[in-house]
């Protein structure tokens, strides 16, 4: 069964961290978080884990280890393998993205998701069959109907 999000690491830091600038983005990152119809690639939680880290956030390296076991446990994972590389290699040359968010988008559609949820790259554009979601934005309100 297809997994419809991708969380991107920014969101899974913003979800847990402690830092008083990431406060008012907390809120909605931690309703992502709470959704079951999400997962991430072994980027991510590498990402995660890195970033989780950081004095800043406000969890010691094992609560940093411990946060990223219980996602690898409960979230679907997906591993950026040799062909995910090469393929993530095609798209940021066809988009002019960073080869880091092309491996993102390229993760998250071999894990079958239609969209990934991030505050980086273009939201609502499409990404080789992906589109990205910044759940920090006002969603645009669809034209009425006359």
């Amino acid at each position: 069964m297809a997994t419809p999000y991708f969380l991107d690491t920014n969101i899974l830091v913003y979800a847990t961290s402690l830092a008083q600038d990431h406060q008012p983005k907390r809120e909605a990152a931690r309703a992502w978080t709470a959704r079951t119809d999400w997962g991430v690639s072994t980027q991510v939680l590498m990402e995660l884990y890195a970033q989780a880290r950081q004095p800043r956030h406000g969890l010691l390296p094992t609560a940093a280890q411990a946060l990223v076991e219980s996602i690898a446990a409960r979230r679907p994972v997906v591993a950026v393998d040799r062909d995910t590389v090469l393929e993530a290699l095609a798209l940021r040359h066809r988009h002019y993205i960073s080869h880091w968010d092309a491996a993102i988008l390229c993760a998250a559609r071999r894990l079958g998701a239609h969209t990934v949820v991030s505050e980086d790259m273009v939201p609502g554009q499409d990404y080789g069959g992906v589109r990205v979601l910044n759940p920090f934005q006002p969603t645009p309100l669809a034209p009425e109907q006359g």
